[in-house]
């Protein structure tokens, strides 16, 4: 009634809803209870942490970090006050498909079997190529993350998904890295079955290993990472369609920084996987 005091009188409402204009401005009133004090309170904590996440987290998430602050409460609850503050987590966009087998190239081993862990850094990389729309058309992005510190070590950006992509990424990680026989594991995409490919890790002693056809699980820290960056940048970009209206140039540089800056603080221990923990 009170959203719509503009419109109608009070009087009105009240008949309409059958209840007494005295009981409505004594509500009016009325303090906040006990309970809707405690909402208030929470509800600032929830804004809070969704803000220290980037606007990132959902629900789940956030539920997990107020556990962490030994403050416990249902998830409806917590749905509730995200709901009534219009604060909600990133979601991805519809998928793209950035994975084209070559039917005719022989694929490498898989060395890693799902297990993404390594006792130092430059012993095991994973790598994916990932994409953002933009209002001239798409940009890929391709990138190396090492799997002890998971930090990108090296990435590329490109309008095509040619060879030159992950080979510019892998290119970045040698440099900024110098590996001793190290793992270098993705998928079976075209490019990383290429031959321009196959070569550069050849020549520099790196190991290439690749998860099985449509298992997006053989490649599920990369696929995951991916995932946080997009969601990532579309929060700090904004929707798809606004993303559209940007130029590759723009969106390019705002990457660049991203995976230089941003990136590192996604991998730390202060993101949370898909399950909240």
């Amino acid at each position: 009634m009170r959203a719509y005091h503009a419109l109608w009188p009070v009087t009105t409402q009240c008949r309409v809803l059958d209840v007494s204009t005295s009981g409505y401005y004594a509500w009016l009133k009325r303090p906040l209870s006990k309970h809707g004090q405690r909402d208030c309170v929470l509800g600032d904590r929830i804004v809070a942490l969704h803000r220290a996440a980037r606007e990132v987290y959902g629900r789940p998430r956030i539920q997990a970090d107020l556990r962490d602050e030994n403050i416990f409460t249902s998830d409806k609850r917590v749905a509730r006050l995200m709901r009534e503050r219009h604060i909600q987590g990133a979601s991805r966009r519809k998928g793209f498909m950035t994975t084209v087998r070559d039917k005719e190239a022989r694929p490498a081993p898989d060395l890693v079997h799902r297990q993404f862990t390594a006792s130092e850094p430059n012993k095991l990389w994973v790598a994916d190529i990932t994409y953002v729309p933009t209002w001239s058309g798409f940009l890929f992005l391709a990138v190396v993350l090492d799997v002890f510190s998971r930090r990108i070590v090296g990435w590329s950006m490109a309008n095509h998904m040619r060879a030159d992509l992950v080979v510019d990424a892998l290119n970045m990680a040698i440099h900024n890295r110098k590996p001793e026989n190290v793992i270098h594991h993705s998928d079976q995409g075209s490019q990383y079955t290429s031959i321009a490919f196959s070569k550069r890790c050849e020549a520099s002693g790196v190991r290439t290993s690749m998860g099985s056809v449509g298992d997006c699980y053989d490649n599920a820290m990369c696929e995951s990472f991916n995932a946080i960056l997009e969601c990532g940048c579309s929060s700090s970009i904004g929707s798809e369609r606004s993303a559209k209206r940007h130029s590759r140039s723009s969106i390019s540089s705002r990457a660049s920084i991203t995976c230089a800056a941003a990136t590192p603080r996604l991998a730390t221990s202060r993101r949370r996987n898909s399950s909240g923990a």
